[in-house]
């Protein structure tokens, strides 16, 4: 990973969204983005009045827990997200990922808090793919467990039918999302308005509960439950799960589109529903094993369980794309090894498809699903991972702010303790539940950041090898052109990680195939800290030896997918390399890796590397280089 060619704005909007106009990102927006945090509704009140908190649903209690969401909603989704996190955008792009690379470029080069702070974002990234587990497995399940109320009998059919919907949903990932997503917006639009809808119908029937807006009542409930009411935080957060997926979605929308969407119906129709189902519980205190359900009028039940069925699908559909853009930005960082990318639409970038990721996201869901069987279960496990981001999130805004915001530091340093606070204490209340489930996601996100770090200490370890047994560039050309060997016709693309070193491939080729090739190019793919790589830095090109060799650069940002000889095409239009794709060569080294003693790593991470490498795509796929026209030539390497 190279470092970033200039310092934009941080306000920088790469994206052109063309005539579709502010409403339609707006409608766009709430088919995506707010999907996580929409279906919310179903299981965080029911979380909060489970056996094992052991709280009754008395009138200060339902106020109390009330009042908690509601200035979670306030603080963490509202003023941290939404208003002043979607403002640290990395060239329009945010999500964790992006947000590391910011704070990085704000950091001395080659200190040691570059590495803390890549070592942080990482771990939020790897308890994301967490994330990307439990999501689907507990919405679906919650919005199924609608049967338990319309038709008791059926209870049994709930994980059958929610598996079955989650097999439909990750088998149709290959199609792409393009135009299901175009009814996306609509339908969860119409979940918000009913949401609205049903909790103003149960709202009228108890006013009372409005009284939640006052923060007394959640201070009353903290006073009244001591120490134990830390660990109802374990259930509060339920209700901001998403908010990290209001900034990851950012670039696809821009910041605008979000916060209209939020203001104007997320978070009006989210309080008026959480409100209703506490005006219902007051009423019937009995309700509490199914607040959501048991607060819709019985004509309505079977509708809305199809609604919410619909509205669960859309949030993790979601969540799995927000994945496969997190494993192609880590590919592209140079944290994970080289996987097959599939782009599903012709007009949007962003819309990819990832078979491994898909495949693997789907084996691990269904096993959560059958594991846990009931949302009741899976609640325990779920909000670790997403309490842990949000952390990070706010270690990497604070850093962020200092560096490039010098007026709105004075104030929003300040929020970061608070939102430090906050987070923290739904690390702690969800980390009590170890035990109970939350060990999933963080084995999951360790096993996830121990392959992300193992990647990418392999690969340095790989290049100080290759560097080290080497020739410099500087003194190889001058003797090879003394006694040249055989020329042939036609230009062979070396690729290399090293500027500096003579590719190993080449050198294989004078050794057992002793020819030349009249034009020789010694190509460079870098990743820059920024999504997208600004036009005028995309490619370098520089003769080294006379007319015979050309070093080559081209740069890509981490949000784009490398297209090699399209790039080489559409750049050297101008240079004196002229490429001919039926005349041209690839030559690349395939090194196997052996595992040493007494060097970088652990044996056993040396090895784990080993597998990672010998199963990487090859660069044929990654690069989009032809497979007729690509050479490997192998090397073996002890690391």
């Amino acid at each position: 990973m190279s470092d970033p060619v200039a310092s934009k704005s941080i306000h920088a909007q790469p994206h052109d969204h063309g005539r579709i106009g502010m409403a339609g990102l707006v409608v766009g927006a709430i088919g995506v983005v707010f999907g996580d945090i929409g279906t919310s509704p179903l299981y965080a009140l029911q979380e909060a009045f489970a056996p094992h908190f052991g709280l009754t649903p008395d009138h200060d209690t339902v106020l109390g827990m009330l009042s908690l969401i509601f200035w979670a909603l306030m603080l963490v989704v509202t003023l941290k997200y939404v208003t002043i996190i979607t403002r640290a955008d990395n060239e329009g792009e945010g999500g964790i990922m992006a947000l590391m690379a910011l704070a990085q470029r704000t950091l001395p080069k080659g200190g040691r808090s570059v590495y803390i702070v890549g070592i942080l974002g990482i771990f939020g990234a790897s308890m994301f793919f967490g994330d990307s587990v439990i999501t689907p497995a507990m919405s679906v399940l919650s919005a199924v467990e609608g049967l338990r109320v319309a038709a008791p009998r059926l209870d049994h059919f709930i994980v059958p039918i929610t598996v079955v919907i989650l097999l439909v949903l990750f088998l149709s990932q290959r199609y792409g999302t393009e135009k299901v997503g175009k009814v996306f917006g609509p339908i969860t639009a119409l979940w918000f308005l009913s949401l609205a809808g049903l909790g103003l119908y149960n709202l009228l029937h108890a006013p009372e509960v409005l009284k939640a807006f006052n923060p007394w009542w959640a201070m009353h409930f903290f006073l009244t439950h001591g120490w134990h009411s830390v660990l109802i935080l374990g259930a509060v957060v339920l209700a901001v799960t998403g908010g990290e997926a209001l900034y990851a979605d950012m670039g696809h929308f821009g910041a605008k589109p979000i916060r209209y969407g939020w203001y104007g119906l997320v978070l009006p129709s989210l309080m008026l529903n959480y409100l209703g189902q506490g005006a219902n519980l007051l009423q019937n205190p009995t309700d509490v094993r199914s607040p959501f359900y048991e607060a819709v009028p019985e004509a309505l039940l079977i509708p809305m369980i199809v609604l919410a069925t619909a509205a669960t699908v859309i949030a993790s559909q979601a969540v799995i794309t927000g994945a496969f853009s997190v494993a192609r930005a880590a590919m592209q960082l140079g944290y994970v090894p080289r996987m097959q990318v599939r782009h599903t639409s012709t007009q949007a970038i962003g819309q990819i498809y990832v078979p491994f990721v898909n495949w693997m996201l789907m084996l691990l869901v269904l096993a959560v699903v059958l594991t846990f069987r009931s949302s009741s279960a899976l609640a325990a496990a779920y909000g670790i991972s997403v309490s842990v981001t949000m952390l990070i999130d706010t270690l990497l805004l604070a850093i962020v702010a200092r560096a490039l915001w010098p007026k709105a530091r004075l104030w929003v340093l300040p929020l970061c303790v608070v939102f430090f606070v906050i987070d923290l204490g739904f690390v702690v209340a969800n980390g009590a539940k170890f035990f109970q489930g939350a060990w999933f996601p963080l084995l999951l996100g360790l096993v996830v950041f121990t392959i992300l770090r193992t990647w990418r200490r392999g690969r340095e370890l790989l290049h100080e090898e290759v560097r080290k047994e080497g020739i410099q560039l500087d003194t190889f050309l001058p003797g090879l052109m003394l006694a040249p060997p055989v020329r042939v016709p036609g230009t062979a693309v070396f690729l290399t990680a090293d500027k500096g070193v003579v590719p190993h491939a080449l050198l294989h080729n004078l050794k057992h195939n002793k020819v030349l090739h009249e034009q020789n190019v010694l190509l460079t793919v870098e990743t820059l800290n920024v999504p997208y790589a600004p036009k005028d830095k995309r490619m370098k090109v520089e003769s080294i030896g006379g007319r015979d060799f050309h070093r080559v650069v081209i740069r890509y940002g981490f949000m784009e997918t490398p297209d090699v000889p399209l790039a080489l095409m559409r750049s050297c239009d101008q240079c004196e390399l002229t490429f001919n794709p039926m005349d041209t060569t690839y030559f690349a080294s395939r090194e196997t890796i052996v595992a040493g003693r007494h060097r970088g790593m652990p044996v056993w991470r040396d090895k784990l590397f080993a597998v990672m490498h010998r199963n990487a795509a090859p660069a044929t796929g990654f690069f989009r280089i032809p497979g007729n026209r690509l050479v490997e030539l192998g090397a073996q390497v002890e690391i």
